[in-house]
């Protein structure tokens, strides 16, 4: 078995229903919210070179896009979904990293942010540096929480004027990334580095 993971095309298109079904079958597993889009939304983002595919030869393995939010100073990695065949095998991270660095290349200076009930994307996301935040964090674009409207759990994030809801938001902060990697100290060198330098 060979799973490639790769940026998605328009050769992927035919895949787009099969996306958007096994983010339906997620969601109602898990009773917790994972918000449909429209097949039109799903193909966008592959026709804009904003997703990331994995498949095993021709048999679709798992997604997740990216998109942009206010004026492009936020990217969230949205809709990560494998298929319950090829859980455990560590797609999910591979998947995630891919997004990961897809939205850096094309928004190198936005926030990355991201909103999940699952303990998996929780440990992937701070693997790659995010932390965990407030909603208030996040960005304010109406459009971004409009999306949340198809989640079965959106009348809590009504009823807590979209403060909080079963979701753990997380960001990835490229200027607070660069400024803790330059405060690390370099490394030291060995006894024979440093005799060797003298020489």
């Amino acid at each position: 078995m060979k799973i490639d993971v790769l940026v998605a095309s328009e050769k992927h298109l035919s895949y787009v229903e099969k996306i958007n079904d096994a983010i339906d079958e997620a969601a109602k597993a898990r009773g917790t919210g994972i918000a449909r889009r429209t097949n039109e939304y799903i193909t966008d983002k592959i026709v804009q070179g904003k997703a990331i595919i994995a498949l095993n030869g021709c048999e679709f393995v798992g997604f997740c896009y990216i998109e942009s939010w206010g004026h492009g100073n936020f990217v969230a990695n949205s809709g990560l979904i494998v298929h319950p065949a090829y859980r455990g095998l560590g797609v999910a991270k591979r998947i995630k990293k891919e997004a990961f660095e897809l939205s850096r290349k094309k928004f190198p200076t936005a926030k990355l942010f991201g909103l999940t009930t699952g303990e998996q994307v929780m440990r992937i996301n701070t693997s790659l540096g995010y932390v965990p935040v407030t909603f208030a964090k996040l960005t304010d674009d109406e459009q971004f929480w409009n999306g949340c409207k198809s989640c079965v759990n959106y009348d809590i994030l009504q009823r807590t004027n979209m403060t909080k809801c079963l979701c753990t938001a997380m960001v990835y902060d490229p200027e607070v990334a660069a400024k803790k990697e330059s405060k690390k100290e370099p490394p030291k060198r060995s006894v024979l580095g440093r005799l060797l330098k003298k020489i």
